[in-house]
């Protein structure tokens, strides 16, 4: 079935800093005809990944939260950005560069897991 998922433009900024948090920017297309979910999150450069959701209600600025997975809807896009549900890739390894491209890994609950393509672009 991970042939009814493809990741699409997952990027995330550069850093200078070793042992950085960083959001991860992608969009997950699933052309199954039933629901899927992202469960993990794995690449090289980041000791840890985190999926999360912000909340925006209540007083104070957004705050995040863990959650368990990410909900992805059936034959349909679903984009993962830092205002909404995403990844946070924690403790980078090394510094990260523009330009530079890693392999990283998503499991997914009915799809399985399949290997991403993460470029590391400056914001525009």
């Amino acid at each position: 079935m991970a042939g009814d998922i493809d990741v699409l433009h997952a990027s995330v900024a550069p850093t200078e800093k070793v042992g950085s948090d960083i959001p991860l920017h992608m969009t997950i297309l699933n052309r199954a005809a039933e629901a899927d979910s992202l469960l993990r999150f794995r690449c090289p450069f980041a000791n840890f990944s985190e999926r999360v959701a912000v909340d925006k209600g209540g007083e104070g600025p957004p705050s995040k939260r863990p959650v368990q997975s990410i909900a992805l809807k059936a034959s349909g896009e679903t984009a993962l950005t830092p205002e909404g549900m995403h990844v946070m890739l924690l403790q980078t390894r090394q510094p990260l560069v523009a330009g530079e491209r890693f392999t990283c890994s998503a499991s997914f609950r009915k799809a399985g897991s399949i290997e991403v393509p993460v470029d590391v672009r400056a914001a525009k």
